[in-house]
């Protein structure tokens, strides 16, 4: 018996072999590294719940029940001790923190290590189906273990050793761990974040609540969904809130309090100390997307006519919490920016050396307006890990570092991945892991096409009636009009791939087009040179289209009935005369994506292209049944 759901709803027997109770479940203490059982919970006669000591009063254990020591009469209960906890209540089927895995994971099931006759230790929690499976019914999970061996793909067992697990509902501050147990606040704070964005919206608080102020403030500073930022801020007091922004960098803090209504930002920003708040306000008042609103005013700036030792002197004076000290800038007199130094020059560096001697002159620098695209793009350009923001006077307002650029990069990454109809979560290749995720992105024209056929074949129905009554009434067979009926309705619903993919084929011209267009530039957007040229591909594509159907026709049905190789030649003409209205109809959809862009909204590609598909599979299926009428 090698897991906790083998031994619950066991009877419960006594010394003198009476059954008093069915086990519901077991207690054991956390303080070790591999807890061993110490408590044993059962439901007694009319269901009273009892509570004894494992090492006490269990003899021994096996498939058939739990073997008491002493009667029922001599049995003294107890009560759980503040280090124990229960499995069934407190572990089973809740959700937990794998801290060696860095995710959360639902408990199905727990392996038991067996030693003696009643010396039992928790191994781990088992997280896999396999667990869940057994957890419904044992035979459940041989049967489905048989089938996964059969087909070579064993169902192996998911074990999480309790000194990876953090308890979610339990708080952690009441339960002594083992020695090599990592907790959920020694974790990264990036991390943390990861975490509790995975958990069900009714832990989320709850665990967030287990962190000290400076711990959530650098976690929610890495959280990915601005909704869940306030969800978490609106979860504490306003003084907790606002004690909270205060520790955040400045730009997180501004950024986060942009998402709250203006009577819930300003009763936090006045809670603040009165640094905090003019640093965030002063953010505020820059337009979003900005250097100005994505800057930090923590940045070291001295005289150039300060010595080295003035220098080292004034970073041993920061407070632990300071930004990174990527580079030190010096300025004249009037507190314009005239040169910077590296960390690197300043320790090499002579302690008595004037940094006007070191520092390089030529310094780049952005203004607070300038989109942060265009500053993430100088950064890379130059190698930069901190740019400074400047205004017209070349005085240091703050700087943008390197965290806030590569974030600026990855959402510019994923808006483009979005209206390139590829989500974020994909692999590298721009094909989603997940099949049917697959399928929906890059395949449902396969699913038009069907749909589409059915409505063309449901044309052809009429008149395959309207024939095979002709045909009853002269006497001829009906299979000679059934068989070019059906051949004439497989016709066009067969060439129907063709415009669906090229359909598809012009929306991805048409999101490359968009994303390579350069948006900084002050010209107008090339709409009358895009809707030529493509329209010049479309005409192109449809007269190879029609070529092709002029050859079949010439070829294959020279020698076939007129109308058979009229119809063929028609269907080819519908899809000739679709692709040029398709192509032609391109430069709606780059207008589409022009203006999403401009009102800050993200139109998704798969949307895009499966409106195009669907589209042109309804005009394909009204010109290409014609000739069935």
């Amino acid at each position: 018996m090698n897991y906790f759901s083998e031994m619950l709803r066991l009877p419960v027997v006594d010394s003198d072999g009476e059954k008093i109770g069915i086990v519901n479940d077991l207690g054991i203490a956390t303080g070790e590294v591999f807890p061993r059982v110490t408590a044993l919970a059962f439901q007694g006669p009319g269901k009273t719940p009892f509570m004894i000591s494992w090492r006490k009063y269990v003899g021994h254990f096996d498939d058939e029940g739990v073997y008491l020591k002493c009667p029922a009469t001599d049995i003294r209960f107890s009560y759980l001790q503040p280090d124990e906890v229960l499995l069934a209540r407190d572990i089973m089927n809740k959700q937990i923190v794998d801290t060696q895995g860095m995710k959360v994971v639902r408990v199905n099931d727990i392996k038991l290590s067996v030693s003696g006759d009643n010396q039992v230790r928790l191994l781990g929690a088992e997280v896999g189906a396999r667990g869940l499976l057994r957890a419904m019914h044992p035979w459940l999970e041989h049967a489905v273990a048989k089938i996964c061996k059969m087909v070579g793909k064993p169902l192996s067992e998911d074990i999480i050793a309790w000194s990876y697990m953090d308890l979610l509902e339990r708080s952690t501050k009441q339960i002594k761990l083992s020695v090599s147990h990592k907790t959920l606040s020694e974790l990264h704070p990036a991390d943390i974040a990861d975490i509790i964005e995975q958990l069900d919206p009714r832990l989320r608080s709850q665990v967030f609540a287990q962190l000290d102020t400076e711990q959530a403030a650098e976690a929610i500073a890495e959280f990915d969904d601005d909704e869940l930022m306030t969800e978490m801020l609106e979860g504490l007091s306003d003084r907790d809130a606002s004690s909270m922004l205060a520790k955040m960098d400045p730009d997180d803090a501004a950024a986060l309090i942009e998402e709250l209504d203006y009577e819930k930002a300003e009763k936090l920003l006045r809670l603040m100390g009165v640094k905090e708040e003019k640093a965030i306000r002063n953010l505020l008042g820059y337009e979003e997307d900005t250097a100005g609103r994505i800057m930090t005013n923590q940045f070291v700036a001295l005289p150039a006519t300060a010595t080295v030792n003035d220098t080292i002197d004034a970073l041993r004076k920061l407070d632990d919490d300071f930004e990174s000290i990527y580079y030190v800038y010096t300025t004249d007199a009037e507190g314009a920016l005239t040169g910077v130094l590296s960390m690197r020059t300043l320790v090499v560096a002579d302690h008595e050396a004037r940094l006007s001697d070191l520092a390089y002159r030529d310094v780049v620098w952005v203004a607070p307006d300038l989109d942060q695209e265009e500053v993430a793009d100088e950064m890379t350009k130059y190698d930069l890990v901190a740019i400074p923001v400047c205004d017209e006077n070349r005085h240091i307002l703050g700087i943008v570092t390197v965290d806030d650029a590569l974030d600026v990069i990855a959402e510019e990454h994923a808006e483009d991945l979005q209206i390139a109809g590829v989500s974020a979560g994909e692999n590298n290749t721009g094909e989603s892991t997940h099949a049917l995720a697959w399928f929906a992105q890059r395949q449902f024209w396969i699913v038009v096409w069907a749909v589409a056929a059915c409505a063309i074949a449901a044309i052809a129905v009429p008149s395959v009636e309207t024939f095979d009554a002709n045909a009853l009434t002269s006497g001829e067979s009906v299979s000679a009009y059934l068989t070019p009926l059906a051949l004439s309705a497989l016709m066009p619903i067969s060439i129907m791939p063709l415009v669906l993919l090229a359909s598809m084929h012009m929306t991805s011209f048409v999101k490359s087009s968009f994303l390579e267009y350069d948006d900084h530039d002050d010209e107008a957007k090339p709409y009358l040179g895009f809707f030529l040229k493509m329209t010049l591909v479309g005409a192109l594509l449809a007269l190879v289209v029609y070529l092709c159907g002029e050859l079949i026709v010439t070829t294959l049905f020279a020698g076939a009935q007129t109308w058979v190789g009229t119809t063929f030649l028609a269907c080819f003409k519908a899809a000739a005369v679709v692709i040029i209205a398709t192509y032609a109809s391109a430069v709606i959809y780059l207008a589409i994506l022009f203006r999403s862009d401009d009102r800050d909204q993200n139109i998704s590609g798969t949307s895009l292209t499966f409106t195009a598909v669907l589209l042109s599979a309804l005009a394909y299926t009204v010109l290409g049944s014609m000739p069935l009428l």
